[in-house]
């Protein structure tokens, strides 16, 4: 079929911003094939050959670089699903009164399983299948979730205190995670001391000090057949399936046409998608320069969100799990940034309402930990050493230096004249969250 070259960047162009998150788990799945066995790639993040989990054991380590926007509040573990080689049976051990909660989602990274304290789901074992599967569920598994896509992810989360006594308590918790595929299931736990993980590869990941580039535009339409063929069409998407696999079809026979797409994917990388990580470009807006997402994890056709989180902090909650709220500015709107002293005030009993914990995290301006002197990215619930105010309240203080002894706790270093973004994470959150009856307070300027 004959093709105008503008129509084709037309097409390729909207392709791109659409299906940006669902090659980026793509690719994701890509390197953990690659994986021997369950280790630490780059010796800090958890890798896992596909349908089997690696965990953590302490906090993530701030020079990782796969991940945008991670936190120090949780031991994580990463799995990548392949659904369509086998299902997947996930362990779920005895938290007790420990809050915790997977995350499972598709290729969009929306969540097709809900597992976690906020849902009471009791210590046993769980199945994933694929969107074709229609075997039988073996006695011993407590519930069947199915994906709408073979390619997925599992992360488990579980809260840590920022405490030595915690760090030690938590190993026997997560000794019972695991996720392995069904043929292996004979209805008996296993236990792993994730600690003694091999490192597969050198400390250090990532293209310079931005996340890894997991999408790239010279191979997004060498890709893209394969991502259409495993990420179903949603109810309404069928003719966008079609114009994009005659498109494809027709450019593999057309050098020229090819090119002009991929020129168009590189300029819709720079002008559509790089603005996306900086939290003030989208989003709802809530008073203080405060934003957040309301369909996290649930996007359905709400591409624009969907391709937000994924570009600024992929793989969040779902809003039920999580509440996220992101702040690049200041009280007055300006950015926040290192050159000056801030201060975020909670009144007395106004922390973010959560059931589980909250945090508030410092981001450099490619979200990631900014280096400082005493090593802390976050304060928050793990933290038992804040002090309140006379009247009940609660400072943070946001700037490069420390604010004396007496405050030190309450310290959230900022790196030395950058720029950086802050965010608010309640898990498990109240209802107050929620409706919105509870709003996050300014980031005042003090200097």
């Amino acid at each position: 079929m004959k093709i105008t070259e503008a129509y084709a960047r037309m097409v390729a162009r909207s392709a791109y911003f659409w299906a940006w998150p669902m090659v980026n788990i793509y690719n994701r799945r890509l390197a953990f094939e690659q994986a021997p066995e369950p280790g630490l790639m780059n010796g800090v993040l958890p890798v896992a050959p596909v349908n089997r989990l690696a965990m953590l054991h302490d906090y993530i380590k701030p020079q990782q670089r796969w991940v945008a926007c991670p936190n120090q509040d949780v031991v994580y573990g990463a799995g990548v699903l392949a659904l369509e080689k086998s299902p997947v049976v996930v362990q779920v051990p005895a938290f007790g009164s420990r809050f915790w909660v997977y995350q499972i989602v598709d290729i969009r990274t929306d969540s097709f399983g809900r597992l976690g304290a906020m849902y009471d789901t009791k210590p046993g074992f769980y199945l994933l299948v694929g969107p074709d599967w229609e075997g039988e569920t073996p006695p011993g598994i407590t519930d069947v979730f199915r994906a709408g896509s073979n390619t997925g992810m599992v992360v488990p989360r579980v809260f840590q205190d920022d405490t030595a006594d915690d760090r030690a308590a938590i190993q026997d918790v997560i000794s019972g995670i695991d996720v392995y595929p069904l043929a292996e299931f004979d209805g008996t736990a296993r236990r792993h001391d994730w600690s003694q993980l091999p490192s597969l590869g050198q400390s250090g990941s990532g293209d310079g000090d931005g996340e890894t580039q997991w999408v790239r535009p010279t191979t997004f339409f060498d890709q893209l057949p394969q991502v259409l063929a495993d990420a179903r069409p949603l109810a309404g998407e069928e003719t966008i399936y079609r114009q994009l696999l005659e498109i494809l079809e027709t450019a593999r026979a057309d050098r020229s046409l090819k090119a002009a797409m991929i020129d168009e994917a590189q300029l819709a990388d720079e002008e559509l998608v790089a603005p996306l990580l900086q939290f003030r470009n989208w989003g709802i807006r809530l008073g203080n320069y405060w934003s957040k997402v309301d369909d996290g994890a649930a996007f359905a056709l709400d591409y624009f969100s969907r391709t937000a989180v994924a570009r600024s902090n992929i793989l969040v909650n779902a809003p039920a799990e999580t509440q996220y709220l992101y702040q690049d500015l200041d009280s007055d709107g300006r950015l926040l940034n290192g050159g000056n002293r801030y201060e975020v005030t909670f009144p007395k009993g106004e922390t973010p309402p959560a059931e589980g914990f909250w945090s508030l995290t410092l981001y450099d301006d490619q979200h990631f930990f900014a280096p400082n002197p005493i090593d802390r990215y976050s304060l928050g619930t793990k933290n038992k050493t804040l002090k309140l105010g006379r009247d009940g309240s609660l400072t943070i203080y946001v700037q490069p230096k420390s604010p004396g002894e007496e405050f030190e706790g309450n310290w959230l270093p900022a790196p030395a004249g950058g720029d950086f973004s802050l965010f608010l994470r309640a898990y498990w959150p109240k209802p107050a969250l929620l409706d919105g009856s509870w709003a996050p307070p300014p980031v005042r300027r003090v200097s």
